[in-house]
């Protein structure tokens, strides 16, 4: 059974880091692309950044561009996405999706 797991949300004032992470089991992790998502309330869920399967290309929306970092590692199931520069309209629930499935979401809330 595929799980995917997050982690590493929390309460961070703007202008601050956090970094979140994706543990995956019940897959081939290292045959898969990963995303991560977001959704603010009342608003559509929207794709952040996407890292191919062997790390050879990553893509970001225009929106996080040059502040945040997608990175894995193959050896530990894990991805990350490191979030610098956080602005409050960053705040929502990221998730995790891999072959179709997702994870159970972290909250992320910047205060201004």
């Amino acid at each position: 059974q595929v799980r995917l797991e997050e982690s590493g949300g929390g309460l961070v004032q703007a202008g601050g880091s956090l970094t979140l992470s994706c543990t995956a089991s019940g897959i081939i992790f290292s045959m898969n692309a990963v995303r991560w998502y977001r959704q603010a309330p009342g608003k559509q869920r929207e794709l952040v950044a996407t890292i191919t399967a062997s790390s050879s290309s990553t893509t970001y929306a225009d929106s996080v561009k040059g502040r945040f970092t997608i990175s894995r590692d193959n050896a530990k199931n894990t991805v990350s996405l490191q979030m610098n520069g956080l602005k409050f309209e960053d705040t929502a629930v990221y998730y995790c999706w891999m072959f179709g499935r997702w994870g159970q979401g972290t909250q992320v809330t910047v205060s201004s």
